[in-house]
């Protein structure tokens, strides 16, 4: 047997190498498995080849029809009115492990969870501003708080610039680590979450006693635990995920990243609060239960004095709205009586979870033919022009489809317009690249599109009170009357 890889290369025969050879197209990929069951023969494909040309022979249409499906695709999405947990208590679970050191995913494992996990904590509080985040991490068999609980997320940022300084060494301790975020978590409030977020790159865990005996005590405290592996599905995480999350299928608390991108699209879903055991927000049968919160105002002191939270002198700060004690920011806990200090725009940051903005439709190039709206409502980018070789299709009762009553009530939901529901393929792109919000009938670009669902979470056409619902026409004593049914807002 050969002792080295230059040895076992050179003692294969000719024929066997020419089986084994790297082609390209169909001549050559029949040439080289043509060679008999001695070998078999691969045939690389080049994704650029598939692509298919424009009308204007260029591949620029084409590549941004992916482009606009890639943003849909992550747009699309539940909108449900669904009760959430908005306020959280989560604790992120670092592997730090010498598993991390592999370049399956640029440029290693454990850089890439460093930049995914600032932007994560970025993130999470932009989403969850009254919420509150800890970071463990995994190294050498045990567990070490790598940041406390807290809702500074500067103070999160500038903890995962220190491991850069550090490299992965050891095994990780899963058990170690579910015992700290236990500890962590138990004196949490009954009014917020529990959850725990492992960043697993490792196929082993070393731990000195039972997990299973930990995952039960887990369950027992109503702690919810979500892994993201990185290598391979692991037995005892599928357990782990499973037994927390009875309510959930495996598929959305235990998933393996695929690539880089779906890395970052499943750390970023962690970002949505997670639904209550009940089943929407306007079940009747959901019991409300009132918390006590301080809304305080900054104030400027002449001179500098302490801060109840670090003890530390500055001018600027918060009065606790019950014991008046100062603190430096907001949002958090009041280090003397406990009460939940806030702003009132931290809640209006948290309520788009509880009434998602609805998904909006595709128009098609028959309703985009309507005079009035040629440019995006909201960025005012003029929109693409009918191509010459699509022919509107016509629709029987002429303008029937278009004009719908409202003289239902508001309260009521109305069904969807049997014009409007056209030609979106599978990846929910517009063929007109126009897409309408359903209350104020404006059309906006995909770009707006994805500003209005992931930014301010806001129709611009239903705030700005100009979005007209629609008109009634019917005919009263012989006379042509337009009723105008009212503004949207």
């Amino acid at each position: 047997m050969a002792e080295s890889d230059d040895e076992y290369v050179q003692d294969i025969s000719d024929d066997e190498v020419e089986a084994h050879q790297v082609t390209r197209g169909a001549g050559a990929g029949s040439r080289a498995t043509g060679q008999g069951s001695r070998g078999a023969g691969w045939e690389v494909t080049r994704t650029w080849e598939n692509v298919v040309e424009g009308a204007d022979g260029t591949i620029s249409s084409t590549v941004e029809g992916l482009l606009e499906a890639g943003k849909r695709k992550r747009l699309l999405k539940d909108t449900t009115p669904l009760q959430r947990g908005i306020i959280r208590h989560l604790l992120l679970v670092l592997d730090l492990s010498t598993a991390m050191s592999e370049k399956d995913l640029r440029p290693t494992r454990y850089l890439l969870t460093l930049r995914y996990t600032k932007a994560f904590i970025t993130e999470f509080f932009e989403q969850n501003p009254i919420s509150q985040l800890g970071i463990i991490g995994m190294r050498d068999g045990l567990a070490l708080t790598l940041s406390p609980l807290s809702g500074n997320p500067n103070d999160h940022i500038s903890n995962i610039h220190k491991l850069h300084e550090q490299e992965p060494k050891g095994q990780p301790s899963l058990q170690n680590a579910l015992d700290m975020a236990r500890a962590a978590l138990f004196h949490a409030p009954t009014h917020t979450t529990r959850e725990v977020l492992i960043l697993f790159g490792s196929l082993l865990s070393s731990d000195p006693g039972d997990i299973h005996a930990t995952i039960s005590a887990l369950v027992s405290s109503h702690i919810t635990v979500t892994i993201i592996g990185l290598a391979a599905q692991v037995a005892i995480c599928l357990t782990l995920a499973t037994r927390t999350n009875s309510s959930l299928p495996p598929s959305q608390t235990y998933n393996v990243a695929l690539n880089e991108a779906h890395y970052r699209d499943l750390l970023m879903r962690a970002t949505t609060p997670p639904t209550t055991p009940h089943s929407t927000a306007h079940d009747s049968g959901i019991k409300s239960s009132l918390l006590m919160m301080g809304f305080p105002s900054r104030i400027v002191d002449p001179s500098p004095t302490l801060c109840a939270c670090h003890s530390r002198p500055t001018r600027g700060g918060y009065l606790c709205s019950r014991c008046s004690s100062k603190v430096c920011s907001l949002p958090t806990q009041c280090p003397a009586c406990g009460l939940t200090l806030i702003l009132s725009t931290h809640l209006a940051r948290s309520y788009h979870h509880l009434f998602p903005l609805r998904n909006w439709r595709e128009v098609s190039w028959a309703r985009a033919s309507r005079p009035g709206q040629r440019v995006c409502f909201g960025c005012q980018t003029l929109f693409p022009e009918r191509p010459a070789s699509v022919r509107l299709q016509s629709t029987s009762g002429g303008q029937s489809h278009d004009r719908m009553s409202l003289a239902t009530s508001r309260s009521q939901p109305q069904p969807p317009k049997a014009a409007h529901t056209n030609s979106a393929n599978k990846d929910g792109v517009s063929e007109s690249g126009r897409y309408e919000c359903e209350t104020c009938e404006r059309f906006f670009c995909i770009d707006c599109d994805v500003f209005a669902h992931e930014v301010v979470h806001n129709c611009p056409g239903c705030q700005s009170r100009e979005g007209l619902l629609g008109s009634v026409t019917r005919n009263v004593r012989g006379e042509t009357e337009v009723l105008v049914e009212g503004v949207a807002g």
